[in-house]
């Protein structure tokens, strides 16, 4: 097992057209928006010539009494992380025609995503999923408008999370 804020990450483009692609940066979690956000990713990247980058971000095992078993929890968290991201990446292949990049990181998730958009210069756009209940857009969006987007470097797509597969095919 590697560091708290290991990465885990596909090969980079070794060809001269790749380097060049737009790189659509989906934050992965459970939600029905993520979907969404990482369904009209997929199109935008297909439709444009890009690819997709997916960052699970995992909170940080709280069992401190006992390190074998907080080692057992952060294990099973990133083995699950991992499960996820393999199930997602059949999706993404299936819509957009080419296999993601995969970021695994452990801690807090918005400091992470700054952190990953401040150390990965071929990310091009971010795309979040916005939630459309009565808890706001959700986290992530909560934060960079009220005070991160001034660490950003990389334009932000914001997609409703209400939109239907249908509708993502006419706009994309």
């Amino acid at each position: 097992m590697s560091d708290s804020n290991s990465d885990t990450a596909a090969s980079p483009p070794t060809d001269a057209s790749s380097a060049n692609e737009r790189v659509f940066l989906v934050v992965v979690d459970d939600s029905e928006e993520m979907k969404v956000a990482l369904h009209f990713a997929c199109r935008r990247s297909k439709t444009s010539g890009g690819r997709i980058a997916l960052l699970h971000v995992q909170e940080p095992a709280d069992f401190q009494h006992w390190m074998a078993v907080e080692e057992i929890m952060r294990e099973e968290k990133r083995e699950e992380a991992e499960e996820l991201l393999q199930t997602l990446s059949a999706e993404v292949h299936e819509w957009s025609g080419k296999m993601p990049s995969f970021y695994l990181r452990e801690g807090d998730r918005r400091e992470e995503l700054v952190k990953l958009l401040d150390e990965e210069p071929s990310v091009s756009i971010l795309v979040l999923g916005a939630g459309v209940g009565r808890g706001g857009p959700g986290p992530i969006i909560d934060y960079l408008l009220s005070r991160g987007t001034s660490q950003l470097h990389i334009p932000i797509t914001l997609v409703p999370g209400s939109l239907s597969d249908e509708e993502i095919i006419a706009i994309t």
